[in-house]
């Protein structure tokens, strides 16, 4: 099996996972993680961008290959003025472990300039990850697409067949914000959903969209829809950052959300996260801005631009969530009892941000994801969590 002809493995569904649908393009197969109907009903370029993003994206198969290359086309934005975000990690997995992993490429960056509106298109050309020495005989791999890029995967070749795996694990859907996406951790792998995955023995579907977190109905309608063992939602930053809507339209939009979910899937565990700690926004509410000051020096960092008095007139801080969804948590959970809630600080605390300050004021940095991960898959597997019946399920396996 040491020869090196390659030969394309069909990209077939049923070897990716984490994707709610697969797109035909010019270049090859774009990873959606929300289906084409709710994309639809979407106007915000900034959705648009992320769930096309692939975090949690990965491919599964099984084979005998030592040599495998995916051939990837990427699309990156980037801000004049403002330092680029690192290239994408493409990662190879296998037995749960890192084994070898490719910087992307290549590709397409867009470069927008926030003053003046200006667009400017950077083409170059496919990105080639090649792994080789890969271990003999029959092995299940996974090859985690980059989390903060568009990835359209061209084509799949090795130097023996792949086929498709199927995992017993159970389904764990995630839907949160730009910190559940993975925002500054520096690998798929890395971000704290698919660090506590891992811990906990699931498979993961990732719902994370940065900036977008924002109680829209196609999301809960998307969630409802697909197939999960268990459900969280991390909920209020982006509600706060985007100033997107007052304390009134906040509960009923929370019930109308769980209420969709609930449609589809009336008993399945399922944990609302409140807001993790974020000092600027603790008690100053919205809209966030980046800070000019720090860019002047080629740092990025946000802040908050609202006044704390607003707060009388219905204006949302992370506080005033957290109170709320505690009581709305506490209300449904009466006759709910697969319905939990989980203290954002119970993964980021206000020490923590003393410990491990968040690097742009918005965002935690990599070594940060791994904590968040390994106490939300500690949280989670408490004998009263919501995935105490996901990790039994998972060691039966």
């Amino acid at each position: 099996m040491t020869h090196d002809l390659l030969t394309p493995v069909p990209l077939s569904p049923a070897l990716l996972r984490g994707a709610l649908e697969l797109e035909d393009t010019e270049h090859g197969i774009l990873p959606h993680r929300l289906p084409g109907w709710a994309r639809a009903q979407n106007a915000d370029p900034q959705l648009a961008m992320v769930e096309a993003q692939s975090s949690g994206v990965r491919i599964a198969l099984r084979t005998e290959a030592t040599i495998l290359e995916l051939e990837t086309w990427r699309s990156r934005t980037a801000y004049a003025g403002v330092p680029p975000r690192p290239d994408g990690v493409i990662e190879l997995v296998h037995h749960g472990a890192v084994i070898d992993h490719s910087v992307t490429s290549g590709g397409v960056t867009t470069t927008i300039d926030m003053r003046t509106g200006a667009v400017e298109r950077d083409v170059d050309r496919t990105h080639v990850a090649r792994f080789a020495e890969l271990p003999a005989g029959v092995k299940d791999l996974e090859i985690w697409l980059p989390h903060n890029e568009t990835t359209e995967l061209v084509e799949l070749r090795s130097n023996a067949p792949g086929e498709p795996v199927a995992s017993a694990l159970p389904v764990w859907m995630h839907h949160g914000s730009s910190i559940s996406q993975g925002s500054n951790a520096a690998r798929p792998t890395g971000i704290w959903p698919a660090v506590a995955a891992r811990l906990a023995g699931v498979q993961l579907v990732n719902l994370g969209f940065g900036g977008s977190a924002l109680l829209d109905p196609f999301v809960a309608r998307s969630i409802r829809d697909a197939p999960a063992d268990a459900i969280s939602l991390e909920l209020g930053i982006n509600l706060v950052n985007a100033d997107l809507m007052r304390l009134r339209a906040f509960g009923p939009a929370v019930h109308g959300f769980l209420d969709t979910i609930r449609e589809g899937h009336p008993t399945t565990p399922l944990v609302v996260i409140s807001p993790l700690s974020c000092p600027i926004h603790e008690q100053t509410p919205g809209p966030g801005a980046f800070d000019h000051e720090a860019l002047k020096h080629g740092v990025v960092r946000f802040r908050a631009t609202g006044d704390p008095a607003e707060t009388a007139s219905g204006k949302l801080t992370l506080e005033v969530i957290r109170t709320e969804l505690e009581r709305i948590v506490a209300e449904r959970a009466a006759s709910d009892s697969n319905l939990h809630l989980l203290d954002g600080r119970e993964l980021y605390s206000a020490e923590d941000a003393e410990e491990h300050p968040l690097p742009d004021a918005l965002h935690p940095d990599a070594a940060t994801h791994q904590i968040i991960g390994e106490r939300f898959a500690a949280a989670a597997a408490r004998a009263l969590g919501p995935f105490h019946a996901a990790a039994d399920q998972a060691h039966h396996h």
